[in-house]
């Protein structure tokens, strides 16, 4: 469980981290990655979807607005699923359709299990499970082979300012009907052959002057180069996601350990309530009371146990680890209080380092080269043609033929279409210029909403570890008025309420707390060191 003070808990985990730590009650806030944003397209003309199981929708942050709810946080974290968008390659916004919200899930939120179960359970760190995030996430797979498919494209376009090079070996037989041909000539033979030759001949094509396609392999490039930064942008998302997986079974088993916790406690008190009714110095209220709190706890405690292993299954499903394999976490992330950054140069890292804003720029050139290969279909192209090769009755008596063609192409009536494809060239590029302008902005955002997360989770930390002491303070004297005699055991049952109350927001706050330091890790382009922000950088 994530280190703090050991006490009692009522309230979930989970709850609490859509569940309020202060009156009055607000809102569930996310804020939304543009780079993977749901239903916004990727740098590279992506529009890939995340709904992962217990991520919000947010570019940098998974962190949540706390309410004073204290409905499970499972339900309240899986309705952010329609968010997290991930990010992939370019190339497949016009191959993938927008999904049903409520059923797609994200490549993120699966991989490609490896490795055989083993009889032993496995000792996970966050660095193992991260590793194994990198090596076998779907997203991450998926936007490999998406670079791999961006590299054939521009080497198709290249292709096509190259010579190409074909030989052909042809050996033919013929018969041919004059009169089926139209040719009737008095005393001629009415069938000619039958006759054959051999010909074994190289042909060269070129395209000698054709400046559209010159542009549209300087676009392949950039697309290429988009797509191979998404890639690199993928490996963070995986980091952001997996840490978060980790993070949150974190939560769960500390939640577990504190409601087994409270159950131990509500026992003791129940034991008590029976023995002082039967002595007949308690009434039989005190007793229904310590049971029913008793009750309630242990019901609290199967869905505390049920939730950690549904989320123990989903980190599994994001690292490939294969579903029957058990295993345990073997770090607890303590609480680090994180140092104060100039935030001007944060957000001059981000800008450097962000692989989505990259991306997003290679994208625009993209775009560019591609209004410019529009306007290049109105120019001439020069290509030649040519053949040489050896023809005869056979090779033995064949001799050396051969020929060069010269083709100057213009177009001279096609305006309604070199006007399309124009227009059509000039709207992409004015909404990738649109997309980076907002994409610069929001790398902005995502760096200031990272850190007022961390100021404000941390704040929460100080005062969920205060209240916590004082309400295992109050429980304390609770439960020494009512064993003496001084008042009944509602005082008891009310103190053990805060305690749970108190304990759960303790664990929640460090949990937001760690979550919001991986993802200002991840707003600036420096996810995979994430080591550096959840030790307090």
């Amino acid at each position: 469980m994530i280190n703090g003070p050991n006490s009692n808990s009522g309230l979930s985990t989970r709850s609490a981290v859509c569940g309020g730590l202060q009156p009055p009650a607000r809102r569930l806030r996310y804020t939304r990655f543009r780079n993977p944003a749901a239903r916004s397209s990727h740098p590279s003309g992506v529009e890939i979807f995340f709904f992962l199981s217990y991520y919000g929708e947010s570019r940098t942050t998974l962190i949540f607005s706390i309410s004073s709810s204290t409905t499970s946080i499972r339900p309240r974290v899986r309705a952010l699923a329609l968010g997290l968008a991930a990010l992939l390659p370019c190339g497949m916004a016009s191959q993938i359709p927008a999904p049903a919200p409520a059923q797609t899930a994200s490549p993120f939120q699966g991989s490609v299990p490896q490795g055989e179960v083993s009889a032993q359970p496995v000792s996970l760190t966050l660095d193992d499970a991260i590793q194994r995030g990198l090596k076998a996430n779907l997203g991450v797979i998926l936007s490999g082979t998406q670079t791999a498919a961006a590299r054939g494209k521009r080497l198709s376009q290249l292709q096509a300012l190259l010579p190409s090079v074909d030989f052909n070996a042809k050996e033919a037989v013929l018969q041919v009907d004059l009169p089926a041909e139209g040719l009737r000539i008095p005393g001629f033979p009415k069938i000619i052959g039958p006759f054959g030759y051999t010909d074994l001949r190289a042909n060269l094509s070129w395209s000698l002057i054709d400046v559209a396609s010159l542009r549209n392999y300087m676009a392949a490039r950039h697309h290429f180069a988009a797509a191979t930064l998404s890639a690199q942008d993928a490996r963070e998302m995986v980091v952001l996601v997996v840490g978060n997986a980790y993070l949150l079974v974190l939560a769960d088993e500390s939640r577990v350990a504190s409601v087994e916790a409270q159950v131990a406690t509500a026992k003791i008190s129940l034991d008590q309530a029976v023995d002082n009714h039967q002595a007949g110095t308690a009434p039989l209220l005190d007793e229904l009371r310590a049971r029913v709190d008793s009750q309630s706890l242990e019901q609290q405690l199967i869905v505390s146990r049920n939730a950690l292993e549904k989320d123990k299954l989903a980190l599994a499903r994001t690292i490939g680890l294969p579903l029957a394999q058990s295993f345990t976490l073997a770090d607890r992330v303590p609480y680090a209080v994180f140092d104060q950054i100039d935030i001007e140069a944060a957000l001059r890292q981000a800008h450097a380092s962000r692989k989505d804003l990259a991306a997003m720029v290679e994208q625009v050139r993209t775009a560019e080269e591609q209004r410019k290969a529009a306007t290049a279909d109105r120019l001439p192209t020069l290509k030649f043609d040519g053949d040489y090769g050896d023809i005869g009755v056979n090779v033995a008596t064949s001799h050396g033929t051969g020929d060069a063609t010269g083709t100057l192409s213009v177009p001279l009536f096609k305006e309604y279409a070199l006007r399309g494809e124009a227009q059509q060239a000039q709207a992409k590029l004015d909404t990738a210029q649109a997309q980076l302008s907002d994409k610069n902005a929001q790398v902005d955002a995502d760096v200031r909403d990272a850190l007022l997360d961390i100021a404000s989770a941390q704040r929460q930390v100080e005062v969920a570890k205060s209240s916590l002491a004082l309400a295992n303070e109050a429980l304390s004297e609770a439960q020494q008025r009512y064993a003496n005699g001084v008042s009944d055991n509602l005082a008891v049952s009310q103190a053990q309420q805060s305690v749970a109350q108190a304990n759960d927001q303790y664990v929640t706050s460090l949990y937001r707390h760690n979550v919001a330091k991986l993802s200002l890790a991840r707003a600036l382009g420096a996810a995979e060191n994430y080591k550096n922000y959840l030790g307090g950088k």
